[in-house]
């Protein structure tokens, strides 16, 4: 037993796997917040949310939907360059917690379970919310390496 475990791939082969998908999460749904389909949906829930709603007035739908864009597009990209820079990882990760306590904060008050079946059948929102817990502990695994790198070569 003990010698396949000695096979194992190093550690920093699941930081890098979880790196690139975070970045791939962000890309994708960070270019969707330019699309009007995208920017309706968002609406729906973010115009009715105190960090967003102010937001809307100013600049409107699209535009809202499009500052939201640009926030994930950067922060995966910090977090891309996070592979290279633990400073910007540390940033970009810190950002990707951000982003999903953000998002997770949108089930407090919304309809979670499913009308006429309850819990545990979840609606459409909780099963798009509820994803976004373990984002938050990836953001949060990346955020803590960078921040160790970063300490242990102030250290040395």
């Amino acid at each position: 037993m003990l010698k396949i475990l000695d096979k194992l791939p190093s550690q920093l082969l699941a930081i890098a796997a979880l790196r690139w998908s975070i970045v791939f999460i962000f890309a994708f749904f960070g270019v969707a917040k330019f699309a009007l389909y995208e920017a309706e949906g968002v609406a729906r829930t973010a115009m009715h949310y105190p960090l967003f709603s102010w937001m809307y007035p100013l600049i409107g739908v699209q535009g809202t939907s499009n500052v939201i864009g640009t926030v994930e597009l950067l922060t995966g990209a910090l977090i891309a360059l996070g592979a290279w820079s633990h400073r910007a990882g540390l940033l970009g990760g810190m950002m990707g917690i951000c982003t999903f306590l953000v998002t997770l904060s949108f089930n407090f008050g919304a309809s979670l379970w499913e009308e006429g079946y309850g819990f545990p059948f979840m609606g459409a929102t909780a099963q798009f919310l509820f994803k976004d817990a373990v984002l938050l502990a990836a953001c949060l695994t990346l955020a803590l390496h960078a921040g160790h790198s970063l300490r242990a070569r102030a250290a040395a």
